[in-house]
């Protein structure tokens, strides 16, 4: 009998059957067998005994299973990487555990994420610290263009108290990617040598993350967004830089070396950041989306089928009146934000599209700053999928 041919991803998602999607920016859909290995694993719990001496192995295998596998996709050690619930999280734990001075410097780019940017806010309040800008928002070009621009903005930037830059690895808003690696070396030259936070919430599952991780001191990202994961849990992984001189802020027992008074003080690697009890069936879930990627090719390929699709659609928008993409090239991975005007040349109000979309079948977001469409494609995402979106954007337009 001949082989089985292996069943489609996007056909292992039941959120795709029934609508046109374009939110994974956001949260992407949990594919069947990720959800049956959370099942299955509640259940493994109950059968051996949620908190008895049987339950331990298995647990410890499941954390420790996709810690290997994440260290892998990062290119790290496994000892370099820790669970948080999420991106900001991930963030927070480790940067606010750094030695701070009164007047230290955080240089922040004016594209991330409004949820880092509170907390980087409430860290300088807190330590009399002075937060400056990095304008990378504006830059819509080519890799090479974006690259050599932010490593001039960035020498202009610098002073000699900055301490801290953060920038994300593919900007939510724009969808364009910054030299993450080529920024960590230029902070490597700074007198101070700055720590370097980078927000990856768009990159795990999107893009090739091995050489960001590897370079930034803080990359923090999620599993429920281009991953396809269960929401509620996330990973960063530290630099061992910032292992020597970061502490634990919010602490449990499983930041502690030991269980149990006299524990000895903090673990020695990331999972000092680790804080208390988490829920083992997620991890088996997003195993499981990680394992489902993995088969539809290497980091490099998957982005090649993202991008297909992103390409498609950047190119389709090019050709509508009234629409403006805020890259001036093809998108660099899979986000592709937009402007919208109406017949007489007034701009759509976005949430209103968004509603009229969502009315047919069809799902993508508004963006606040700026005010904005964002669609992303995914390596599910069908070419008929995007020529559906671009027709609709039509009708929209037209009135």
């Amino acid at each position: 009998m001949p082989a089985e041919l292996p069943i489609p991803l996007r056909d292992l998602m039941p959120a795709l059957a029934n609508k046109a999607y374009f939110n994974y920016g956001g949260q992407g859909p949990l594919p069947g067998p990720s959800l049956a290995a959370i099942s299955e694993a509640f259940a493994t719990i109950q059968e051996l005994g949620p908190f008895s001496d049987n339950v331990w192995p298995y647990v410890n295998r499941t954390v420790s299973g996709l810690r290997q596998r994440l260290g892998s996709w990062f290119g790290v050690d496994a000892a370099r990487v820790a669970f948080t619930e999420n991106v900001t999280s991930g963030c927070v734990l480790p940067l606010w555990g750094l030695p701070w001075q009164a007047g230290d410097e955080l240089l922040v780019s004016d594209a991330e994420h409004y949820g880092v940017v509170a907390a980087l806010e409430e860290l300088a309040r807190r330590h009399q610290l002075r937060i400056t800008s990095l304008a990378v928002a504006d830059l819509d070009g080519d890799a090479a263009a974006t690259a050599a621009a932010v490593g001039r903005r960035l020498e202009a930037a610098l002073t000699p108290r900055t301490r801290l830059l953060v920038l994300s690895d593919l900007l939510w808003n724009s969808g364009q990617t910054m030299p993450i690696a080529a920024v960590a070396a230029q902070l490597a030259n700074h007198p101070r040598h700055p720590w370097l936070l980078v927000d990856a919430a768009q990159s795990l599952g999107s893009l090739p993350v091995a050489e960001a991780a590897g370079a930034a001191d803080i990359y923090a990202c999620t599993g429920h967004k281009w991953c396809c994961g269960p929401e509620g849990l996330g990973a960063v992984t530290v630099s061992e830089r910032l292992l020597e001189l970061s502490s634990p802020t919010v602490i449990g027992w499983r930041s502690l070396e030991h269980d149990g008074p006299g524990s000895g003080g903090y673990h020695r690697d990331a999972r000092r950041f680790e804080v208390a009890t988490s829920c083992t069936p997620l991890f088996a879930g997003l195993n499981q989306s990680l394992q489902l990627l993995e088969a539809e090719g290497d980091a490099e390929a998957r982005l090649a089928a993202i991008r297909e699709r992103s390409v498609q659609l950047w190119e389709g928008l090019q050709r509508l009146d009234g629409v403006r993409t805020l890259l001036e090239v093809p998108p660099p991975a899979g986000l592709v934000s937009f402007t919208m005007a109406g017949p007489s040349g007034e701009t759509m109000d976005p949430a209103v599209v968004v509603k009229q979309l969502g009315e047919q079948g069809t799902w993508l977001r508004t963006l606040e700053s700026p005010r904005c469409l964002r669609a992303c494609t995914h390596l599910v995402s069908t070419a008929d999928e995007v020529e559906r979106l671009l027709a609709q954007l039509v009708q929209l337009s037209v009135g």
